[in-house]
């Protein structure tokens, strides 16, 4: 496969709620992350929003008072969902 992707990514575990006004909110497990996104593990277990839908994600466990950090779902695939960083500029 070619890989076209600006950043390099960094294979990191963290738990991650995701959250959409249309699901309830999960915990998954993060695969990898780099500058302009995260991939978040599902196993087919969590349905997500489709591609192009917006969700917030906030890590777990590792801070006191996390951000909220709003997503872009960038695609989708058997074993989990690759989301892009939104920023407001």
């Amino acid at each position: 496969m070619n890989e076209q992707r600006k950043h390099p990514r960094t294979a990191l575990a963290l738990e991650v709620k995701i959250s959409h006004q249309a699901m309830a909110s999960v915990v998954l497990l993060t695969r990898d992350i780099s500058e302009s996104g995260v991939f978040v593990v599902t196993d087919g277990t969590a349905a997500l929003p489709p591609v192009g839908s917006v969700v917030e994600g906030q890590v777990q466990g590792e801070m006191e008072d996390p951000p909220l950090v709003r997503m872009e779902v960038m695609r989708i695939e058997p074993d989990g969902v690759g989301l892009r960083f939104l920023t407001d500029d």
